[in-house]
């Protein structure tokens, strides 16, 4: 049975363990993909500030880890090229949605990035360092940022990130590292990719 730990990450690089339930509080008969998207859909409808229904989505994530075998065999083979693969679970035009998995070799390596909206993903297998950054207040570089700590993740850990949260990750290990990844509606203007060196951030 998978356990975890699930974990909160903001805007000022701080991260918070949060409590997670149980597994076999989570057991369902017959819990799929479409009935964990419809799930999410219906905790988002209406709602201003999505972030703040976190806990629910990481809930609803892990429900879906512990039921779903099928989730946990979708992923696709690391590129030779870049290091890293994704493939995306559902896709339906106007679903405001991103539902995917990504596997990581190990040893790759993200930018340094936020995700311009929020974001809860879950290790399925291997493992994931997280560094995590915040913006410095620096007049000369407003897009300065300085780290503020690291995780790694295990199978069954859950990270949930607010849409600023800055963080790169990293696979360990000896074995391709692969996440399920569940994301809102990006907004393209407020996603970032960021350089620790020249102190500038691009659209990413």
């Amino acid at each position: 049975m998978i356990k975890g730990q699930d974990w909160l990450v903001t805007a000022n690089g701080k991260y918070q363990a949060c409590k997670s339930l149980r597994a076999w509080n989570l057991l369902r008969e017959n819990y799929r993909l479409y009935r964990f998207l419809t799930e999410v859909e219906d905790v988002l409808n209406g709602v201003e500030d999505q972030s703040s229904h976190l806990p629910e989505i990481r809930m609803l994530v892990r429900r879906l880890i512990v039921n779903s075998y099928w989730v946990q065999t979708q992923y696709l083979s690391p590129s030779s090229q870049t290091g890293y693969s994704v493939l995306l679970l559902y896709d339906e035009l106007g679903f405001p949605l991103t539902v995917q998995t990504v596997t990581f070799a190990p040893g790759t390596r993200s930018n340094i990035h936020n995700h311009g909206t929020w974001g809860v993903v879950a290790v399925l297998k291997g493992q994931e360092k997280n560094t995590f950054w915040r913006r410095v207040h620096n007049p000369d570089f407003p897009d300065q940022i300085a780290p503020t700590g690291e995780i790694t993740l295990f199978p069954g850990d859950i990270v949930s990130l607010t849409p600023d949260a800055i963080h790169s990750v990293e696979a360990m290990g000896e074995e391709p590292t692969v996440t399920f990844n569940v994301y809102g509606e990006t907004d393209p203007e407020q996603r970032f990719e960021f350089d620790p060196v020249t102190h500038k951030a691009k659209k990413f």
